[in-house]
């Protein structure tokens, strides 16, 4: 008498092969995604003012306007052409020139003050679209003793430029047109070179540290393929052999 031959189930191939592709599956969803590039930030395109620390040459956000503070002899000021979203998102005038590197030149006077100014233009990615902000430049201004901060300013850097609300607009004719307005942060032009690369370097270490992991998680993921692959094809011999 033979031997009873052993049952096959029609469902046996098919399991086999829903349990190979669930695991390739999973696999295939621990592969590193693409970095999704940041969308850039929204803001507003305008000359921020700042005051000078004497102590360690440190920035801070004015809490008056150029119109209303009056400076005194030996203050340094600071004006910077930027888009930024709000004043704790501003950036700061670049360089830390003290007053007596701005005024070291300019000699006291009775009856007037000196007062220190560092004037930045902000970078190509900041500018308007078809303009280019010139050099940034520091100038010393010597002015009445009652003069405003804005008064300091057109001494050295006209013709500025105002809206209707008062709101500094343009210096030394920078930029030609626009006043505050409200910007996709799409720049125009190239990114901020303060030259100094640190940022560059550090982003481009982050980057090639980011590409060196995701390469190896990329490989690991395609040999798991493999791996499992093989098996599936094992598997599904065993069962045809199993049928025979």
């Amino acid at each position: 008498m033979s031997a009873p031959t052993r049952a096959r189930s029609p469902h046996t191939g098919r399991a086999l092969l829903v349990l190979l592709a669930g695991l390739l599956a999973l696999l295939a969803g621990q592969a590193p995604a693409a970095h999704a590039v940041p969308a850039a930030k929204d803001g507003y395109r305008y000359w921020s003012f700042w005051e000078q620390d004497g102590k360690d040459s440190s920035w801070s956000y004015a809490t008056q306007g150029p119109s209303v503070l009056r400076p005194a002899d030996g203050d340094v000021l600071g004006f910077r052409f930027a888009v930024s979203e709000d004043s704790k998102d501003a950036a700061t005038p670049r360089g830390t020139a003290g007053f007596d590197t701005v005024c070291g030149d300019t000699d006291a006077k009775s009856g007037t003050k000196r007062v220190a100014l560092s004037i930045d233009f902000g970078t190509a990615s900041d500018a308007p679209g078809g303009e280019k902000p010139p050099k940034a430049r520091t100038a010393c201004a010597r002015v009445g003793e009652d003069a405003t901060a804005a008064e300091a300013l057109a001494a050295v850097a006209e013709p500025l430029r105002y809206n209707s609300d008062s709101l500094l607009c343009a210096i030394d004719g920078y930029p030609a047109k626009g006043c505050g307005e409200q910007t996709s942060g799409d720049g125009d032009g190239d990114s901020d070179d303060t030259g100094d690369d640190t940022g560059d370097r550090a982003a481009q270490d982050s980057g090639d540290d980011e590409g060196g992991e995701g390469l190896s998680t990329g490989l690991g993921v395609a040999a798991g393929i493999a791996t499992v692959a093989a098996l599936g094809a094992a598997a599904l011999w065993q069962a045809r052999r199993r049928r025979t």
